[in-house]
């Protein structure tokens, strides 16, 4: 968006009196159980700046928790959006069908790992992908349970919330919660790494660990499923040790589990791969996508072995909105835009830009106990000074100064102590070396 400058802006105190007199408004007609992390209210976005009611302009370091990973209203994605709403706006793909539904389910046969045939369905929401990859799984297995895994985040749906496993916010009060679900030891290189050295860098290590717990309690006969982000995102940004996700593909290979790769948060260029599985060469059964997959539009999909994915009766898998006709079009223009601008490399790029001036601040503070991820998808846990035990106070007094600051940064972890970074790839060098300079500047003082 050429006409939004591209630099921070501070006109009023964060929140400012136009986004207060909104905040009033909200909290009369919203529910109270919507969590805002940053009560300032958006008029426009686009590159790396999001603009507030007030005239604030802040850095974006979010991207709508990895949504507009090519840039908010990105030039194609407006231009096809525009076009497709001047055509129709819905006719229900299970009524009447349209090319722009079969053209996003050919990109992601082409893009996702995996050279065997394969299929696509599409649906609006991560959680809903999340659900429907069960159910494939569970028609094609004829077997009933799934493994999730420590620190997993797959949605807010019954089904997804029994597979995450972060009670608060996320699933307390809500249960009772659906059946067949189990958990296993995800590698977590920082937190092992305190206990076994070892168990720290040998992914095979910790995949061994998991696969015994997975046998003890569920056993392959009775396994339909073991689904896993190739990197925890909400749980941390936890990229396990090299090694372990293949070695939990070949146990699912070997004893008929189908292997579900949530790749919600790390598909489309993210990581500095088109999806995060293909660092270490794996090839999933299933996997899930969704907020990168059409630059905020809400669309999502299951892409898979075809096997699997034509094992449902006909009219088992579908949906009202499922791949909406103008989302779409987003997300064929997402795929462009990526393509076309070299994004992935550019995510690359960007892993170094953020890194850099992360460890060097950890060099100097021995609050950052660990920093970690892949591409623009990167992550500082803080631990109290002296101790490798998690601080979630320092974490949010961070952030919230951050906020003040007009650079959004997000939270996440089982523990609340993790900073994540997921900045728009096409935000600029020198406004991605503000914000860290920011966020540097705010934790000295801290």
């Amino acid at each position: 968006m050429a006409s939004l400058e591209q630099s921070r802006q501070l006109v009023t105190e964060i929140p400012g009196p136009a986004s207060l007199e909104l905040s009033k408004r909200r909290a009369a007609a919203v529910s109270g159980g919507v969590n805002v992390s940053m009560p300032v209210f958006v008029a426009r976005a686009g590159g790396g700046i999001v603009e507030d009611v007030d005239g604030n302009r802040l850095i974006d370091l979010a991207s709508g928790i990895a949504v507009t990973t090519v840039g908010n209203s990105s030039p194609r994605v407006v231009e096809a959006v525009r076009a497709q709403v001047a055509e129709f706006t819905h006719t229900c793909f299970m009524v009447n069908p349209y090319e722009q539904y079969v053209a996003v389910a050919e990109e992601l046969n082409r893009l996702t790992p995996g050279s065997g045939e394969k299929r696509s369905v599409l649906f609006n929401s991560g959680a809903e992908a999340v659900e429907n990859a069960v159910k494939a799984a569970r028609v094609h297995t004829r077997k009933p349970a799934v493994v999730a895994f420590n620190h997993a985040y797959h949605g807010r749906t019954n089904l997804a919330m029994a597979l995450t496993a972060k009670s608060m916010p996320y699933k307390s009060g809500f249960g009772p919660f659906a059946p067949e679900v189990y958990r296993a030891p995800m590698s977590y290189p920082y937190r092992d790494g305190l206990l076994d050295k070892e168990l720290a860098t040998d992914g095979e290590k910790a995949a061994a660990r998991a696969i015994t717990v997975i046998d003890s309690q569920v056993g392959a006969d009775s396994l339909a499923a073991v689904i896993i982000e190739p990197i925890a995102g909400e749980g941390g940004f936890i990229v396990p040790a090299e090694g372990f996700l293949p070695t939990l593909l070949g146990w699912c290979r070997d004893n008929g589990v189908v292997f579900i790769a949530d790749e919600v948060q790390t598909g489309f260029a993210r990581t500095g791969a088109m999806f995060a599985c293909e660092h270490e060469g794996i090839e999933p059964d299933l996997i899930c996508t969704a907020k990168g997959i059409a630059d905020g539009l809400p669309l999502s999909a299951v892409t898979g072995r075809a096997d699997i994915m034509d094992a449902s009766h006909v009219g088992g898998l579908g949906g009202t909105f499922g791949g909406n006709p103008i989302a779409c079009a987003a997300a064929l223009a997402t795929i462009e835009t990526i393509e076309t601008d070299g994004l992935v490399e550019r995510a690359r790029e960007m892993e170094r830009l953020i890194t850099e001036p992360l460890l060097r601040m950890q060099a100097g503070d021995d609050r950052i106990g660990d920093v970690r991820g892949r591409g623009a998808m990167i992550a500082v846990e803080l631990v109290k000074s002296g101790s490798s035990d998690p601080d979630p106070e320092l974490a949010k007094r961070w952030s919230t100064a951050a906020h003040a600051a007009g650079v959004i940064v997000l939270t996440c972890g089982m523990f609340g102590n993790i900073i994540r970074l997921l900045p728009p790839l096409t935000i600029s060098d020198g406004l991605l070396a503000e914000g860290l300079d920011v966020l540097g500047g705010i934790l000295r003082d801290l």
